[in-house]
């Protein structure tokens, strides 16, 4: 029995380095400690063969896009001598998409929109939003690092937003950022649009993703309710444009910087979901 168990060690050290050192080129992506079992071979659970999945929101979330927001918002309400909307009304107004901010803008400055008056400020809004991208918009503070790691270690990365997609896929190109992604969604690629689970599990399914190997991250409530409609895993982060404390909206972990989201968080924060699920299905 003791010589069973030192050759059942022995082949474990020696799986797991030479996996370590080459799973990365096949795709394999290290959910927990690898394990062999004499009789029966390699635990199922001990190695995932699926990539995980990383979606971000994107304004507030991926990207600083305030400053460049409010001047074409509010070049497009000057259109009816509305007065200029502030950085602290943001929070209010973005989260589902261009019309819905323009509307929302409108309205808080006493001037409620008609059906005839919101196109033309659309496409006011997306000519000027579009010509002076990409402004002052960037990514997030560490942001670039995590992804870089992410990938190289054989992530898949997604962006899921309510932003209109011809103005997330131009703002990300001339970001030089698309490379990154595996698939970019915006508001209008699909019938509907987050907090709409259908929008999300369309991005993952795009991405060539799985619902169990996926997790969402975003800034406002759109970003966690959608995640937790799709029966996914949700991360927050507090620096963007919630009018609320992302606490409260109960995601499933909360990282104040990019710093914080690595390979090992993202394992965690999908295996403890699993776990939870798991727990809740079995009572």
């Amino acid at each position: 029995m003791a010589n069973e168990s030192q050759n059942n060690n022995t082949k474990s050290k020696c799986v797991s380095i030479a996996l370590r050192r080459y799973g990365h080129s096949l795709g394999v992506a290290f959910s927990m400690p690898i394990t062999y079992s004499g009789k029966t071979g390699f635990h199922e659970e001990a190695i995932s063969l699926t990539p995980a999945l990383v979606v971000f929101d994107l304004d507030g979330t991926l990207l600083d896009t305030h400053a460049d927001l409010v001047e074409s918002l509010n070049l497009t309400i000057a259109a009816l001598d509305l007065a200029p909307v502030t950085y602290a009304d943001l929070t209010h107004l973005v989260g589902h998409g261009a019309k819905v901010m323009i509307e929302r803008a409108c309205a808080l400055r006493g001037h409620p929109l008609s059906e005839t008056e919101l196109p033309p400020l659309l496409e006011r809004f997306i000519a000027h939003y579009t010509d002076t991208m990409p402004g002052h918009t960037q990514p997030y503070p560490g942001l670039m690092a995590a992804m870089d790691t992410l990938k190289i270690k054989g992530y898949k990365l997604a962006v899921c937003t309510n932003k209109l997609e011809s103005l997330t896929l131009t703002l990300l190109r001339k970001l030089d950022l698309t490379g990154y992604f595996d698939a970019i969604t915006g508001g209008d690629t699909f019938p509907v649009r987050k907090p709409n689970a259908q929008h999300l599990t369309g991005t993952i399914e795009r991405a060539g993703g799985t619902l169990a190997r996926s997790i969402m991250i975003g800034d406002s409530l759109n970003d966690i309710a959608v995640a937790r409609n799709a029966n996914v895993p949700s991360i927050a982060v507090p620096f963007g444009y919630s009018d609320v404390p992302v606490e409260t909206l109960r995601p499933d972990r909360i990282i104040l910087h990019y710093d914080e989201l690595t390979p090992e968080l993202v394992e965690t924060v999908i295996r403890d979901f699993a776990r939870s699920n798991a727990v809740a299905a079995s009572r």
